[in-house]
């Protein structure tokens, strides 16, 4: 018998041969944080941003918008055609209900293009009293069959994020039976537990992980020992983790091109404006290249290169293609730092002397090697010269957060690049 890969391998290439002509070009869908990682991530090429607001989202941690913020970032996004999301996907209690139907009404007001929900009464309210605003079903409802797809779709739903269960196969059969728009995750964390079913957090600290209050107690250290025995000491058992390994699709665009897929979705309103424009960029670049010129397209190592620039975390293909076994969880998780950090933020260049202006964002000083990278693939490799302050006196390094410091590139840079410096 056929493997699941094998079966998905099959169905992929007639479906690309029937349908490559007429896809839709899948968006791009990028997490922001705050306003700064918005700009970012659609200055890098995001066709979308989604974020969240001071309620009802799963990220309390994150900075988030103000409704102010949210009308500024709309309008940036604007200037690039993009659109802006807001997640609205906590399960809610009685008391979370109050005052959700004016925060529907401001964000429609706010320009906010759709939310991302997973309570019916949150689905339905904002139905209700915000029609303009469109209704994605949260991955939070882990969504996996065509019938339960049908069913949204039929509650006037626009668009299914599926769960990251979801296999390739899974969602091939969804779009050949049901004509909706499906988002799914192609890139980041992944949950030990199914999405909007994890307690842990819960159990551990109080924080309800369904109200935004998740602490990834999975990523946590554990101990093993037995039921009023002592714990095994550190050299008969390391202590463990339940995480497991990030996503990463950047080598299979084409797969899910072809499957239909119509929103590519990255994890990561916690993550760097560094990380968000390293891993955008990389995916701008690959979709692009595919759904610009499928027959002749080439896989790129630089793709793959560059996101590994930002992670932290071993990577897999989660369960798009097979289940995840033992190899795909981190039991022993080492801290591990990206593999470049990210140095400084390009605020102005001057071409008739060549020098740029840097906010510093991590030391750096000269002689120093650092990568230079923007929008497209744009990058070049230097070592850093003299360095002064905007008075020009001369500088032995770039050592305070937000610093701005000049000097000579060796070739011309533009404002939202970035600098980056290996992590030794």
């Amino acid at each position: 018998m056929a493997s699941t890969l094998e079966q998905a391998q099959s169905t992929l290439q007639r479906r690309a041969k029937a349908h490559r002509n007429r896809l839709a070009k899948p968006e791009l869908l990028a997490p922001a944080g705050n306003l700064e990682k918005l700009k970012f991530a659609v200055h890098y090429g995001a066709d979308a941003v989604y974020i969240g607001g001071q309620k009802y989202g799963l990220r309390s941690n994150a900075d988030n918008f103000s409704f102010d913020e949210m009308r500024e970032g709309v309008e940036f996004a604007k200037q690039y055609g993009a659109k802006v999301f807001v997640a609205t996907n906590i399960y809610a209690h009685n008391e979370d209900i109050e005052g959700i139907e004016a925060y529907l009404r401001n964000l429609e007001a706010a320009g906010i293009a759709a939310i991302i929900a997973a309570d019916p009464s949150i689905i339905e309210t904002a139905k209700r009293v915000a029609p303009k605003l469109e209704v994605h079903l949260s991955t939070q409802q882990s969504t996996m069959n065509w019938q339960a797809v049908e069913f949204w779709k039929e509650e006037g739903l626009t668009r299914v994020v599926l769960a990251r269960e979801a296999s390739l196969q899974d969602i091939i059969m969804i779009k050949n039976k049901v004509d909706i728009e499906i988002e799914v995750f192609i890139h980041g964390a992944m949950c030990s537990s199914y999405s909007g079913r994890c307690v842990l957090s819960n159990h551990f600290t109080d924080r309800d992980s369904n109200r935004g209050g998740c602490c990834q107690s999975c990523r946590w250290k554990y101990d093993l020992h037995d039921e009023g025995q002592a714990p095994l000491v550190a050299d008969e058992v390391d202590p463990f983790t339940m995480g497991s390994k990030d996503m990463a699709m950047i080598d299979h665009i084409p797969d899910l091109i072809d499957a239909g897929v119509d929103s590519f979705k990255i994890e990561g309103r916690m993550k760097s404006i560094h990380y968000v424009a390293t891993v955008v960029n990389a995916y701008r670049q690959a979709i692009d290249a595919y759904f610009n010129d499928p027959d002749n397209y080439v896989l790129r190592p630089e793709w793959a290169e560059e996101i590994n620039k930002a992670a932290n975390r071993p990577l897999n293909t989660g369960f798009f293609y097979d289940t995840p076994d033992h190899e795909d969880h981190i039991y022993i998780e080492e801290d591990k730092a990206a593999a470049y950090d990210f140095a400084g933020l390009v605020m102005s260049y001057d071409e008739t002397t060549g020098m740029a202006e840097i906010q510093q964002r991590n030391h750096f000083k000269p002689g120093q090697s650092v990568e230079f990278f923007g929008p497209g693939g744009r990058s070049f490799k230097q070592i850093v010269g003299e360095l002064y302050d905007t008075q020009g006196n001369r500088l032995e390094a770039a050592r305070h957060p937000m610093q701005m410091v000049r000097f000579k590139t060796d070739q011309p840079v533009r404002y939202f690049d970035m600098m980056r410096k290996k992590n030794h």
